[in-house]
């Protein structure tokens, strides 16, 4: 399936029915009053979040969506039908955006979330609404309103607890692979992660953790350079960072320092999310390599290293260890850190 993370749509509500006018009509009332019923209501049109949609892609094949309009007033005083809304959904993790202003309209996280994004017009009034002691027999009545109208984008924005960050070939998509039942595409070249790939990894408990597979980011990535930030923001949702590093790149060290410039450049507090650094690919090096860089390091960062081979399985169980610590500990912090509304 197709990876869709951004779309631009057009919504409408429904307009709402017309006012009508009417008179009673009755056997021995030759004088009947007013009795023009009110248009109905038009209907709205509603984004609902599932987590049965990982992707936007149905987007670029409709574009508008139209909720239906209420119905035009009746005799005796019958109001006309409501339009039906137009229900769409959406995947958990969109947030929407009216294009004309900029503005977010909404951030739909949780699944059956709900959010009106086009809301329908109201009916027009019948003429027994304009009865008065001067009019006994108005002979007019209101139109309903148009629906609200909008330009939309759409971004989504994946929903991972844990992103895994790092150079192309760093082995985000190798470790993934090791840890959960995401089968993401692996080779040896750059760039063969295209779309960020999902894993649900368990903790001891049985727990399931969501770990993000980011594709590979290069200098330049928050200006749109290489994949660009087109999947920085999917790490905005993040709690926690690991941070991959090859020890058989050409310069691990520039490698680590490109990743946090741009994480830096980006903005949006990535640069200050928990990190945890991790060298990968020890099973290609010496013993005497790993140290050096250690010591080179250290001398740059005050994260604690950790050491793993996502091919042989090395150091993997220590990782995780240090994620669910970790995890746990800024769950502490979230509790125990008052609001500023509160």
């Amino acid at each position: 399936m197709q990876f869709i993370d951004r779309a631009e749509i057009e919504v409408e509500g429904g307009k709402g029915g017309d006012g009508i006018v009417a008179f009673r009509r009755e056997k021995y009332v030759p004088a009947g009053g007013p009795a023009g019923g009110n248009g109905g209501k038009g209907g709205s049109v509603i984004f609902v979040a599932t987590q049965n949609l990982q992707t936007l892609l149905d987007f670029q094949y409709s574009r508008y969506f139209k909720a239906d309009d209420g119905k035009r007033g009746g005799p005796n005083n019958c109001t006309g039908a409501n339009g039906s809304d137009r229900i769409i959904k959406v995947p958990c993790g969109t947030v929407v955006y009216d294009l004309d202003s900029e503005e977010i309209i909404g951030d739909l996280v949780t699944p059956e979330q709900t959010l009106i994004v086009a809301a329908g017009g109201k009916g027009g009034l019948g003429n027994r609404h304009f009865l008065s002691n001067n009019n006994r027999a108005p002979e007019y009545a209101l139109p309903g309103l148009d629906g609200e109208k909008r330009h939309l984008r759409l971004e989504l924005k994946l929903l991972a607890e844990v992103g895994l960050i790092g150079l192309p070939n760093a082995g985000k998509s190798t470790l993934i692979s090791a840890v959960s039942s995401a089968r993401p595409k692996i080779a040896d070249y750059p760039f063969t992660t295209l779309i960020p790939n999902l894993g649900v990894v368990r903790k001891p408990t049985g727990d399931g953790t969501v770990f993000a597979d980011i594709p590979g980011l290069i200098e330049g990535a928050h200006r749109g350079i290489g994949l660009g930030h087109e999947f920085l923001r999917h790490i905005e949702r993040t709690r926690l960072l690991i941070h991959l590093v090859s020890l058989t790149a050409e310069d691990p060290i520039a490698d680590y320092q490109i990743i946090q410039g741009e994480l830096a450049a980006y903005g949006r507090g990535l640069e200050k999310r928990s990190q945890i650094l991790v060298f990968n690919k020890i099973d290609a090096v010496d013993e005497e390599t790993i140290d050096n860089y250690q010591k080179q390091f250290a001398k740059i960062t005050n994260s604690q290293i950790l050491t793993i081979s996502a091919v042989t399985g090395a150091g993997l169980t220590t990782l995780l260890t240090q994620v669910w610590q970790q995890l746990e500990q800024l769950e502490r912090v979230e509790v125990e850190t008052p609001s500023l509304f509160s």
